[in-house]
């Protein structure tokens, strides 16, 4: 079985399948992704494997920045996702974020 080369938590499984969720926000530990790397995707619980994704776009942003066109792509209000990443990355501030598409 070929390892995942990213993960989420369950959760967001369902709007990644659906293309409501279309980035994720990276500390630096994950800053590596480039344009056009084909990435397996599992789930952080049990790391088993849901899509692949294809990704598009990456830049960096900080808590403070981050805007309502962040929010839409990670399909919530801005304020839960700023206590979502504040809960995942306590203490972080710049984020990498990474834009991609599910590969059919």
């Amino acid at each position: 079985m070929q390892p995942n080369d990213i993960t989420f938590f369950q959760r967001f499984q369902d709007d990644i399948l659906a293309g409501r969720k279309t980035i994720t926000l990276r500390d630096a530990a994950e800053s590596h992704f480039k344009v056009g790397d084909v990435l397996r995707v599992g789930r952080y619980e049990d790391d088993g494997y849901f899509c692949t994704i294809r990704v598009v776009a990456t830049s960096t942003v900080t808590l403070d920045t981050l805007s309502e066109r962040h929010a839409e792509q990670e399909n919530m209000s801005l304020p839960e996702l700023k206590k979502v990443i504040a809960d995942i990355y306590p203490g972080e501030n710049l984020f990498y974020v990474i834009e991609f598409k599910r590969v059919e």
